[in-house]
């Protein structure tokens, strides 16, 4: 998994899968910024979630994930008129 952001939510490249409905059930809600990195993800499904954003507890604990077939390495300053950090 790249993560060429950083963890700082501007990418998509840490695009996970979770495989488990459950257990993403279980996880918070996705912020807009997190929805909006996850639409420029390649393979989005129902269960996406940016790996950078999932936070571990006890109620996840075994969570399965796998990784998309390829990633898309768009951040969020690759579109014109998008403030650069």
């Amino acid at each position: 998994m790249e993560g060429a952001c950083g963890g700082s939510c501007a990418c998509s490249t840490c695009h996970v899968i979770v495989e488990d409905p459950d257990k993403y059930d279980t996880m918070p809600e996705p912020s807009d910024d997190e929805n909006d990195m996850l639409d420029l993800a390649f393979g989005l499904t129902e269960t996406s979630r940016l790996g950078c954003q999932v936070k571990m507890s006890k109620e996840i604990d075994g969570v399965k994930i796998r990784l998309p077939s390829m990633t898309r390495n768009l951040q969020a300053a690759d579109f014109k008129g998008a403030k650069k950090s």
